[in-house]
């Protein structure tokens, strides 16, 4: 591997780490989430997400619409 190779793989997961260090606990629950494919939307993390004080609705607004990639329109 080149050293621009190595650098351009380093640039693509540097937000990843920034991510990670800034808000490990957060970080590492989105991770879980998402390998676990939890629902926010139904118990236990309902609950939880909810006692956080982070409604239902901002889980809703960030998970999608689940069914693949959705279309956009660029002026």
């Amino acid at each position: 591997m080149s050293l621009q190779g190595l650098r351009s793989m380093f640039d693509e997961i540097m937000p990843l780490g920034r991510a990670f260090t800034q808000q490990p606990v957060a970080f590492l629950g989105g991770v879980v989430t998402g390998a676990l494919r939890l629902n926010p939307q139904k118990d236990p993390l309902k609950t939880w997400l909810t006692r956080q004080g982070i409604g239902t609705q901002m889980a809703k607004a960030s998970q999608g619409s689940g069914q693949g990639p959705e279309t956009i329109e660029i002026d």
